[in-house]
């Protein structure tokens, strides 16, 4: 079966002139730099949730050990989360390229035979198998969330959670192995240098034994696979910027250049239709907010929300999905005056549930630092005009560097120094 060109186990069935130890040595080390950064921006993200807090935060309730980098989120710098999510999303997107042009270049290795030489050949195959798996299944989950295309069986957050420490574990393991060779593989001063016969048996066979006549270098594939990981960049890294940048986020579900006019004209993640909330519920003469802390129970109108002390804070909204809005202008009631007129004078943490009845983070908790922030808001306008019934009305959340989710639209009720 090896020597049968019919069969790709066989060497001779693998005839593309580019595939050698430089070329995939290039797209190695690229790709190291770029999962490192996306494996640290996903952990920080999640950690953004906050979901040692509550459980309404923590979608990987049985995270066990893997939640030791769960730290108190910060609320500054107020952009902190937006950028980290836009790289995240965007760098993961511009990776596609490479991570294909990389699986291409070595997948004569997945076939050779036979399966396994020693006990070590045997753990490195199967750290490969886990490697190219994962690397599958983490970047097509993380691309169809962003495109709110949720056809995989359960929910996204585990799945994607897991599945990255799983990938991440097989990665440094391979990087060990292999990160020697491709740094003295790239040392060579030709590109088209043969492959030497000082190189181990895995790095020789991604050189064809009968290649097919060249009709481009390795380096000009290089420039096609960073042309496409450019052209992919081009048309996602819009989506964390408002005005004509915007425009280029064609991959982007809420990168669209048209998200309405006036000052309530700025992405949202879901309608009010979409989530269920009626107008009957939130007219200003039946609409309450339920506030309870240490001294009792307060139900409070619209109305008398506006008579107590406003203040404006310039936050934008950034998601999970990677899109973001610049800053917007908010004006409301400071959480943390809210906590103090039931009894908080030092803010402690709160829990917000929303009109809305179904669906993930209709009920969101928040640290005592973020309710303490004199930029935290329950905000009743933004850029000078009343909420629109899509961007929360009639009362929404509005926190410094916090992912757009905890900042809860429609918010029906507070209460202080609980998280649930």
């Amino acid at each position: 079966m090896r020597d049968d060109t019919r069969l790709p186990t066989s060497p001779g069935f693998w005839r593309s002139p580019l595939r050698g130890p430089w070329f995939t040595s290039v797209l190695g080390l690229v790709l190291l730099a770029g999962i490192t950064v996306l494996f640290v921006t996903g952990l920080v993200s999640y950690a953004a949730y906050n979901p040692d807090l509550s459980p309404v935060n923590d979608k990987t309730p049985d995270k066990g050990i893997l939640g030791f980098y769960l730290f108190s989120w910060p609320t500054d710098p107020h952009w902190l989360y937006r950028v980290n999510q836009g790289v995240h999303v965007t760098l993961g997107v511009t990776l596609i390229p490479v991570l294909l042009a990389k699986l291409w270049s070595v997948v004569p290795q997945l076939f050779t035979l036979p399966p396994a030489r020693s006990l070590a050949h045997a753990l490195e195959r199967i750290s490969l198998l886990l490697l190219v798996g994962g690397a599958l299944f983490e970047f097509t989950t993380g691309v169809l969330n962003v495109q709110l295309d949720y056809v995989f069986p359960g929910s996204f957050y585990p799945l994607h959670f897991y599945g990255a420490w799983v990938f991440f574990a097989a990665f440094v393991a391979h990087a060990v192995l292999k990160v020697p060779a491709a740094v003295r593989n790239l040392r060579r001063l030709r590109a088209e240098e043969p492959a030497s016969s000082q190189e181990s048996a895995p790095e020789q066979e991604l050189v064809s034994p009968r290649p097919d006549p060249a009709t481009v270098s390795r380096r000009g594939a290089l420039w096609f696979v960073g042309g496409g990981s450019l052209l992919l960049f081009a048309t996602t890294a819009g989506q964390s910027f408002d005005g004509p940048l915007r425009r280029t986020a064609l991959l982007a579900p809420h990168g669209g250049p048209d998200p309405g006019s006036g000052p309530n004209g700025f992405q949202i993640n879901k309608t009010a239709a979409y989530a269920g909330i009626t107008a009957p519920e939130t007219d200003e003469d039946a609409w309450r907010l339920v506030v309870t802390g240490r001294s009792g129970t307060l139900r409070l109108s619209r109305a008398q929300l506006r008579e107590l002390p406003l203040h404006s804070a310039a936050l934008p909204i950034a998601c999970v999905e990677g899109w973001s809005t610049s800053d917007q202008w908010w004006r409301g009631v400071r959480l943390r005056d809210l906590a103090a007129l039931v009894g908080h004078d030092d803010p402690p943490d709160v829990f917000v549930e929303s009109l809305q009845r179904r669906g993930a983070f209709r009920h969101a908790a928040l640290r005592a630092n973020q309710v303490a922030d004199p930029r935290s808001l329950l905000a009743l306008y933004v850029n000078g005009e009343s909420l629109t019934p899509d961007h929360g009305y009639p009362a929404r959340v509005i926190v410094p560097a916090a992912p757009g989710v905890l900042n809860t639209k429609w918010v029906a009720r507070m209460t202080f120094g609980e998280t649930r």
